[in-house]
């Protein structure tokens, strides 16, 4: 049973970064996904831990991990963990905001990476130009430049089914994990504050380098332009493969816990 016991901290040149460090064997570490914690891998940590060493932080700024005070990037956060616990090459399975992080890494570190998994992401070059996202994005800023946390929250939670679902679509416990996580991370933030977050760039010229197996895994009910972008980054990786997980969206992870595990074990044991 994975307990509280089994978080622990890594005192960084920035504060103490949280993360949770469980079972044995080959490395796995999962990257979760913006606004959330670790936990959003409830579902994948005790399949995995049965046979990997599962490493799962909270990201800077995120669940129990410090805040930022000076210029990070994502890359270099998560190989400063792996060095400080000897640790890797590891298989990066990354979610959304977390697959952003392992390409980054993988760019940035690659020493440290043996395969990357990427779901509901690209990399962090591809930005959402559809109407939907937009409209997310917008209603982001401006509840959030009002200090209307709730209000967030409520907008957060309608990427779960995605732009063609209703809430009524998708079980309610999915949005009621994700916003009591992402209410203990926004909660960390004040309006207005600094963003120290220094971004990775000109990842889609490097990504013929990436000399590890990719996997992009993603529901069909994403954006189209997220899917094309996904499969542009298998395409153009020397070992890369696209999958898409019919009738589920962006948390695909939390509606299909036993399908994703399924996808990512195989891919594990195929390395």
């Amino acid at each position: 049973m994975i307990g509280a016991s089994d978080v622990r901290l890594f005192p960084s040149s920035d504060g103490d970064l949280a993360y949770l460090d469980t079972g044995s064997g080959d490395l796995v570490v999962l990257l979760h996904s913006g606004y959330v914690d670790h936990r959003v891998w409830d579902d994948q940590i005790p399949a995995l831990a049965a046979g990997y060493r599962v490493i799962a932080p909270d990201v800077r700024g995120h669940g129990s991990s410090a805040n930022a005070t000076r210029p990070f990037r994502w890359a270099d956060d998560l190989a400063a963990l792996l060095r400080h616990l000897d640790a890797g090459p590891a298989v990066l399975v990354g979610l959304s905001m977390g697959g952003v992080i392992a390409t980054d890494t993988v760019l940035e570190h690659p020493e440290l990476v043996r395969a990357v998994v990427t779901c509901g992401a690209a990399t962090g070059d591809f930005q959402y130009t559809d109407d939907w996202t937009r409209q997310i994005q917008a209603e982001y800023a401006r509840t959030l430049g009002a200090g209307d946390i709730e209000g967030w929250l409520d907008v957060f939670v309608r990427v779960v089914p995605g732009p063609y679902r209703s809430a009524d679509d998708v079980d309610p416990g999915i949005a009621r994990r994700l916003r009591e996580m992402a209410f203990n991370s926004i909660s960390k933030h004040t309006p207005g504050e600094k963003d120290w977050l220094v971004r990775v760039s000109d990842s889609w010229p490097r990504l013929p380098k990436i000399d590890v197996p990719v996997l992009t895994v993603n529901g069909t009910l994403e954006p189209p332009e997220l899917l094309d972008a996904a499969e542009r980054l298998a395409r153009t990786v020397p070992d890369g493969r696209a999958q898409t997980v019919e009738d589920t969206a962006h948390y695909l992870n939390l509606e299909k816990p036993e399908v994703f595990n399924e996808i990512l074990l195989q891919f594990l044991r195929a390395l």
